[in-house]
């Protein structure tokens, strides 16, 4: 127990410490925003401070800090620690950066920022990643709160695949819709009831192990070494962990959120509430339901093994919450975490390619030209991992490691952005090295081989694949920081300016 108060405690005082010092490093003033300078009416819209809060939260709260740590508390009580100091020095930072030099440049997201910052040849790289990566997201986010809808909790008797596919299509049509739709008519108006939702099941969760906190394992500081090797599968905790719990330390996904509340808010001073504060309050969430898995593991050791995060969580809810309404709304509040995060996925691709290649989102036609082919593809992949045995496993996989690879993206971004402003750097550029290092270590290590179930990687031994990542990760980061260095010595380049001519390419540095 003394293990998990200490990584809440890093939580709630890395927000206000290293929290502050980001903000002062990055240096909000009283500029105009997107949504006052540049109003849409559909994307850049001015919004109410707390409803922003919200929307970022349950954007980024996905099925992550709770499927993601169920299944990461396997790795033992470190998760108490290292999920904690992750996301304060590193996913927080990312969140921070991601909503806030989107701000500063009319709303982009991060592959237009990368034609920017680190020139017309890797955006198209960066472009390529996160269009696979939202589109995963779109499909995994898709099945699981079907899975969910599908169990006994919420279906009683009525479990059936009719069922699973029912809810698959309800929430696609709400995909459809929240993507389509101006974002002040759908995600404005219903994500204050879903965030009541989202704080009741945490909430309702934490309650209901609270008695048996006691029972929660704390790290053994007699053999600290031991702590890094508890995982039932063996799985190693470079890079395993931090693809695991995805969400709760650093996620890539949310850099292709954050662009999202960027084009709302009305203040660059409400930011480190917005971006850095809403991953801490993740953090906590994700802390709340990795408790609870533990508590499940140790009543029932059988689960570490082979059940899946689903199981798990729905066994945890059954177990806690004996009043069955309750237990039926935290698991509706699991559902919401997932679909929130699905339906601005797809939003966010469609912005994505609307800026890369200059397409007017106010038109509807326009909007629905880019909407169908996204969903077209994203269908065909939801049906390949459902009549596959074996596809949800593979699906769910990759989306990690894509996931992760976004985050890369998105710190590379920062790093150069800082660098150009002659700001301290380093706060992005190590978490972005560090996790650079795991998206390489990982794509070279794994394979059915080297980890059972396991998607295809290089296959490689895992000394040599450690070695190589960090190589790697090394000439990332020189790139980087020279990148950042050409770009302040230009004396025409402005970090703090969008370039209007940049989709043209007429800017020197998108050369």
């Amino acid at each position: 127990m003394i293990t998990f108060l200490i990584g809440i405690a890093i939580l709630v005082g890395g927000y206000f410490t290293y929290g502050k010092f980001v903000e002062k490093v990055f240096g909000p003033d009283d500029r105009k925003t997107p949504a006052l300078a540049n109003p849409d009416g559909v994307d850049r819209v001015p919004m109410k401070h707390w409803k922003n809060m919200l929307i970022q939260l349950l954007n980024i709260a996905g099925i992550g800090p709770v499927i993601g740590v169920i299944l990461g508390i396997k790795f033992g009580a470190i998760v108490f620690i290292i999920l904690p100091l992750g996301n304060v020095l590193g996913g927080a930072v990312h969140d921070y950066f991601s909503g806030m030099i989107s701000m500063r440049n009319n709303g982009y997201n991060v592959p237009a920022l990368s034609r920017k910052f680190l020139g017309k040849g890797p955006a198209k790289i960066v472009m390529t990643l996160i269009s696979i990566a939202l589109i995963l997201v779109g499909a995994v986010f898709t099945n699981t709160p079907a899975a969910l809808v599908n169990t006994p909790i919420i279906a009683g008797s009525a479990v059936s695949p009719t069922l699973f596919w029912i809810a698959v299509g309800v929430i696609f049509a709400y995909y459809f819709a929240s993507t389509f739709f101006p974002i002040d008519k759908i995600i404005g108006r219903i994500y204050p009831v879903f965030g009541a939702l989202l704080i009741l099941a945490s909430v309702a969760i934490l309650i209901g192990i609270a008695p048996q906190l006691n029972v929660l394992d704390n790290i053994n500081l007699k053999d600290f070494g031991s702590n890094f090797t508890q995982h039932p599968a063996h799985q190693p905790i470079i890079p395993m962990l931090f693809v695991t719990i995805a969400c709760g330390i650093i996620s890539g996904f949310h850099s292709t959120q954050s662009p999202l509340v960027a084009r709302t808010e009305v203040t660059e001073k409400t930011g480190r509430q917005t971006f850095y504060g809403m991953m801490i309050i993740e953090g906590l969430i994700g802390m709340i339901w990795a408790a609870g898995g533990m508590f499940i593991y140790h009543m029932q050791p059988d689960l570490i093994t082979g059940a899946s995060g689903v199981k798990v969580l729905s066994i945890l809810v059954s177990t806690v919450i004996p009043f069955a309404p309750i237990s039926v709304l935290v698991v509706i509040g699991v559902i919401i975490l997932a679909v929130t995060s699905g339906d601005t996925s797809l939003r966010s691709l469609r912005l994505t390619i609307a800026e890369l290649f200059g397409i007017d989102q106010k038109d509807p036609k326009k909007r629905l030209a880019l909407t169908i082919p996204m969903f077209a593809i994203c269908a065909v992949i939801i049906f390949w991992s459902n009549l596959n045995p074996e596809g949800f496993n593979i699906l769910w996989n990759y989306f990690s490691w894509s996931n992760q690879l976004m985050a890369v993206c998105s710190l590379s971004v920062a790093t150069v952005y800082l660098r150009s402003k002659k700001k301290n750097f380093w706060i992005a550029l190590i978490p972005c090295m560090f996790m650079s290092f795991i998206c390489f270590d990982y794509i070279l290590w794994v394979s059915p081989e080297n980890m059972k179930g396991a998607p295809l990687g290089s296959g490689l031994d895992y000394k040599t694949a450690l070695v190589i990542a960090l190589h790697d990760a090394a000439i990332l980061g020189f790139l980087l920081c020279t990148r950042g260095k050409i770009l302040s010595e230009m004396s025409h380049y402005d970090a703090d300016h969008w370039d209007e001519n940049l989709n043209k390419n007429k800017i020197p540095l998108a050369k």
